[in-house]
């Protein structure tokens, strides 16, 4: 049983001990206080407060903090009204309640105390900054968080500095794996290095309400590679890129260790957030043939607003006007990072150009573009620097990859040379199982096993800009626990200035 698991059971175990005494103090059966929710049914009638706020409790979720409320209202009747005794209450009810109980020092004194009692303005202000931050954590943790897009692996679906909602509820909320955490921060505090959360209490994977992920639905998710992190390059070069390199020079995991002191391991809850379009879920088989991607043997959705590179040749007697390069393809000529639209070395007059389909449409009605000239770009980089990064087996690319089945959950699969590559990290690490490889045979958990069973489902990211994109293709799945919601909404978009046309925007 891990420390975690002993502490949260001795917390429970001090709580309803120092209830029992609390109960018998305020005049009610001691034995009452150990049955769950008629305990606060007692004490709402005991307290005379309205019956609603027992009922309350029953909402997923934000239930639990009126349950806590109701436990600060309940030592207010035993005249504790300070800052010090309420944080006792929420943080450290284990030890403070058995106080309040058992002491002979401390009595029930009962309403009249708590109408008697006047709150001063420096504290009605620490109330109403407790209850701020109180309220603002539970939204952002379980129905719906702000989120801007940092990067162009969605263009032109999402833009850099597209600013969004992200529904936490489409999928039903996720528990915290960690709770004890900083509250408003991800994994760092702020003007520090220092972690947010604090590790010793993890709880394990849950979600209230639970909605499957759709085909298509633009996705949050916690960066499935993100369980170990180089501090100086966080997900821009992924730790596991990074051990092939240091591996193919000769290197190993334990010399890198040694060498290096800012590698970091996150829970699943701490890892980046990525946002990508789930193009494939749990029981599809997915291929990519020449750059276009089939989902059980059909072409996908194709996103109106998503785009590629295309390869185009002009005459030579003339140019994209700088208007319609600024306005209709929404690149900035005079950006110097500007990567949308750029010559190519080795041929006159040619130019490689990101577009999506209507762009491309606009683009080859020019009269300087050479007919049939404008077509897709390939990708060329060779094979190896994909998943599952196993060549002798899979000759994939980035535009050329599988077919690949994707997770189940209660689906088996064989275990064999070829599955063990495409799912040993996901049987390993994500289902949390020990994985041995003895004369031939595969061990799970210690037992001997041709086949596997898997426990959650799992679902296929790739970005609408898929030449620009680090997704699926190049790290594998992405499991259900880390799925942390729906992106819905553009609610403010910057660029040199607002964009007004994308405020408020749905995301589709």
């Amino acid at each position: 049983m891990s420390l975690g698991w002993i502490i949260f059971i001795v917390a429970t175990i001090g709580f309803h001990i120092g209830l029992f005494g609390m109960f018998k103090k305020a005049g009610i059966d001691g034995w009452k206080a150990l049955v769950p929710f008629y305990n606060t049914w007692l004490m709402v009638d005991k307290m005379e407060l309205k019956k609603q706020w027992f009922f309350f409790q029953l909402i997923p979720i934000v239930g639990q903090f009126i349950t806590i409320w109701l436990c600060i209202k309940f030592v207010e009747h035993f005249g504790r009204f300070s800052v010090l005794h309420h944080t006792a209450t929420v943080f450290f009810p284990f030890i403070y309640f058995p106080y309040l109980g058992f002491s002979k020092n401390e009595r029930y004194a009962g309403i009249p105390v708590v109408k008697n009692f006047a709150k001063s303005a420096s504290r009605e202000w620490i109330d109403a900054a407790a209850f701020a931050i109180v309220a603002a954590t539970i939204i952002r943790t379980f129905i719906f968080e702000a989120y801007v897009i940092p990067t162009g692996s969605m263009e032109k679906t999402l833009l850099v500095n597209d600013f969004l909602f992200v529904s936490k509820t489409s999928y039903g909320p996720r528990i915290p794996n960690t709770p004890l955490a900083f509250p408003f921060v991800h994994h760092t505090l702020p003007f520090s290095n220092s972690k947010s959360y604090l590790e010793w209490l993890k709880l394990p994977y849950k979600r209230f309400l639970e909605e499957p992920v759709m085909r298509n639905d633009v996705v949050v998710f916690n960066y499935p590679v993100g369980d170990t992190v180089i501090k100086e390059f966080q997900s821009e070069i992924n730790y596991y890129d990074y051990l092939r390199a240091y591996e193919s020079r000769g290197g190993t995991r334990e010399m890198l260790f040694a060498e290096r002191d800012d590698i970091l391991v996150r829970p699943v809850d701490k890892r980046e957030n990525f946002i990508k379009r789930c193009v494939a879920i749990a029981g599809d088989t997915l291929k990519i043939v020449d750059g276009i991607l089939y989902v059980n043997n059909e072409k996908n959705f194709i996103p109106p607003a998503s785009e590629k590179p295309y390869i185009v040749q002009l005459d030579g007697n003339g140019f994209f006007p700088d208007e319609f390069v600024k306005n209709e393809l929404n690149i900035d000529p005079q950006d110097p990072e500007q990567r949308d639209l750029l010559p190519t070395p080795d041929a006159p007059n040619t130019y490689r150009i990101t577009l999506t389909a209507e762009q491309a449409d606009k683009v080859n009605a020019f009269p300087f573009v050479i007919k049939g000239s404008l077509l897709p770009e390939l990708n060329s980089s060779g094979f190896g620097n994909t998943y599952p990064y196993d060549t002798t087996n899979f000759k994939w690319s980035e535009d050329n990859f599988g077919p690949l089945w994707v997770p189940k959950k209660g689906a088996s699969i064989s275990l064999n040379i070829a599955t063990r590559s495409l799912y040993k990290r996901v049987i390993q690490v994500y289902e949390n199982n020990t994985w041995e490889e003895r004369e031939g045979a595969f061990y799970i958990n210690g037992v001997k096993s041709d086949s596997y069973t898997f426990k959650m489902n799992y679902y296929w990211m790739m970005g609408d800009n898929r030449h620009n994109s680090q997704d699926s293709r190049f790290w594998g799945f992405v499991p259900e626990d880390h799925i942390v919601g729906k992106a819905s909404l553009i609610w403010f978009s910057w660029q040199s200035g607002p964009r007004w046309n994308r405020i408020f925007k749905l995301i589709k």
